[in-house]
């Protein structure tokens, strides 16, 4: 099963993995502040990913990992 982990050092939290997840799993956590001062990306559900790495390449700051 693949997972999603989210570097948060280098997360902006700009959301093009929100936008690109064709599962919706990755949303921005605005209950947390990385010590960056953004809002970072997580995914809310592990184990509905399908490990299509949407999330991962559309990432400017390659601050994703999927690992199948």
């Amino acid at each position: 099963m693949p997972r999603i982990s989210v570097d948060q050092h280098y997360c902006k939290g700009c959301g093009l993995c929100v936008e690109a997840c064709d599962k919706g799993i990755m949303a921005l956590d605005y209950g947390q502040i990385s010590s960056r001062g953004y809002n970072p990306a997580y995914c809310t559900d592990q184990e509905a990913c399908n490990g299509c790495l949407n999330c991962a390449q559309m990432c400017p700051d390659v601050a994703i990992t999927v690992v199948r």
